[in-house]
């Protein structure tokens, strides 16, 4: 599993503000039937990627919880503040 917690998290706050504001337009004043039932599409599609999202971080929570996996730590190596990576001028 690639995903960690963070990114679900992530990735469910961002559908759930789409949900929010996708809603909005569909209530709407003054919008017509077929905007209407683009909003009701996407809603669809929308729910049931915040329902699958919902499971995998419930799914991936209970296996670190008991220990079937354990999270990886990937260590980030950055250049461009460190005097020992920059050429000395000219070189």
């Amino acid at each position: 599993m690639a995903e960690t917690v963070g990114w679900l998290a992530d990735k469910l706050s961002i559908i759930e503000l789409k949900i929010y504001h996708t809603e909005e337009q569909l209530h709407r004043p003054g919008v017509d039937d077929d905007f209407r039932a683009l909003c009701r599409n996407r809603l669809a599609v929308m729910r049931e990627q915040r329902d699958d999202l919902a499971a995998e971080l419930t799914a991936l929570l209970a296996d670190l919880a008991s220990g079937r996996i354990r999270p990886k730590v990937y260590r980030q190596f950055k250049m461009y503040n460190d005097p020992q990576f920059r050429p000395p001028p000219g070189a």
